[in-house]
């Protein structure tokens, strides 16, 4: 009882940090694991087994961690080193295309092909950020749509603020549509065994209608406040600055992400697994980039990376306790076994969830319990793997804390002179996130259930 009690413990404790945010989340997690390790591991069960299964280290050295014949290899506790590799490995690519200008182009780009008419660039940023974001973290996608959408809002004399909420919607809800699109998904991907083909059959295919309904939906609602008429621009005085300063940078960093999206959409058949994946992208980019190799090594974000250690580590306490079996079967009772409520409550309550905490940690905690619960109510672990996906990725636009990318979009148009209020965020996103979750669910329910 005691390792139970001490699991619980320190995963609230953790938890209860991470919203807090007057730490890092790296610290707090490494601290939260290391605790797991002595408390619960140690002290409470007394096996060391249990401890280095959750460690995990050994399947790094299988050959199936590497690559898997036939089905998906399937991480069923413990650190998910799969994850994390890959994670590293699109970093260091991201870090690549940034370093080449590639985003900025591509944002500029598509402003001219737009006319710099201001609501062309409206739609367009939102299918630009949606699109992106299914191959490349939202972070990174926001990070530079918002700060080109501020730069073309001061040239253009519009509003930038309804367009960077608008982009920052779309990222979510474009991260779920793939498996490398937002990191829960690439947990519940590399945890569970799906593959790239199965997130964009799946989860893409909810997230394309959804994306239609959402684009119309801020059409309606933002369009009339984005630029009085009395400041429209002719857009045959603008000049913009839209060259490529390093064509062969910026062809090999293109090339290199073409590379990565074959790979991933292949995996499944050529039984490359994604820790391979991201292993070789890191290797191409890092030795394709010369001396800018270890620039590019360095502006990795490792803190998220370790962020994700500790989690798994916690994680793995609960689950080597059976504290998860006993959520498992609550849900399972309030459900009455009915498969359109239990799908609800694990939509509604992962979108609630995520909203107000980081649904990396919800997400990790949650595998183990729809794997319990599809081994004891019968309900196919696949349509819970993406109503769980759906939840946690869209969940979290519902507020200005729901998700790293709102985080970053608000932060760069504040530190620009366009503060974005959690009233005005809400007010426009919530009544959004619930539309789509809504359509998520129908489309569950008749697709699936």
């Amino acid at each position: 009882m005691f390792a139970e009690i001490m699991a619980v413990v320190i995963f609230v404790a953790m938890f209860a940090l991470i919203v807090l945010d007057r730490y890092p989340k790296h610290y707090v997690t490494l601290g939260c694991g290391l605790l797991t390790s002595v408390f619960v591991f140690g002290i409470g069960m007394r096996s060391k087994e249990a401890f280095l299964q959750t460690i995990a280290v050994k399947g790094i050295f299988k050959t199936s961690f590497w690559y898997s014949v036939g089905e998906s290899a399937e991480q069923t506790s413990g650190i998910n080193w799969a994850t994390i590799i890959f994670l590293w490995g699109m970093m260091v690519m991201v870090e690549g295309m940034a370093e080449a200008g590639f985003f900025d182009w591509l944002c500029l780009k598509i402003a001219k092909l737009a006319h710099y008419e201001p609501v062309r660039i409206f739609v367009a940023f939102m299918v630009l950020s949606s699109v992106l974001a299914m191959f490349i973290d939202s972070i990174t996608v926001i990070l530079f749509l918002a700060a080109v959408t501020i730069r073309l809002g001061r040239t253009l004399r519009f509003n930038p603020v309804p367009v960077i909420m608008a982009e920052i919607f779309c990222a979510n809800l474009g991260g779920s549509a793939t498996m490398c699109g937002d990191p829960p998904n690439i947990i519940i991907g590399t945890s569970l065994g799906y593959s790239f083909s199965d997130f964009v059959l799946n989860t893409g295919a909810i997230g394309a209608v959804s994306l239609v309904i959402i684009i119309i939906y801020f059409y309606l609602t933002m369009r009339n406040r984005l630029q009085d008429p009395s400041d429209k621009v002719d857009p045959s005085t603008i000049e913009v600055d839209v060259r490529i300063n390093n064509m062969r940078e910026f062809l090999r960093s293109t090339i290199i992400f073409f590379i990565a999206i074959a790979l991933l959409i292949t995996h499944a058949m050529t039984g490359l697994t994604v820790a391979f994946i991201g292993t070789f992208i890191a290797a191409i980019t890092l030795s394709t980039s010369g001396r800018k190799a270890f620039k590019l090594l360095r502006r990795v974000d490792y803190e998220t990376l370790f962020f994700f250690i500790g989690l798994f580590v916690v994680v793995g306490g609960l689950e080597s306790t059976g504290v998860l079996v006993v959520i498992a079967e609550f849900i399972a009772k309030i459900s009455g076994g009915n498969p359109y409520l239990m799908i609800a409550i694990i939509l509604w309550v992962s979108a609630i969830a995520s909203a107000f905490i980081d649904n990396i940690p919800f997400s990790a905690t949650m595998i183990p319990v729809i794997r319990t619960l599809a081994a004891t109510t019968g309900v196919d672990l696949s349509t819970m793997a993406w109503t769980l996906a759906i939840g946690t990725d869209i969940g979290g636009s519902m507020t200005p804390i729901g998700a790293s990318a709102n985080v970053v979009g608000i932060s760069t148009a504040g530190k620009e002179g366009y503060p974005i209020s959690w009233g005005t965020y809400c007010k426009e996103l919530v009544p959004g996130t619930i539309i789509v979750l809504v359509v998520s669910m129908i489309n569950i329910f008749v697709r699936y259930l």
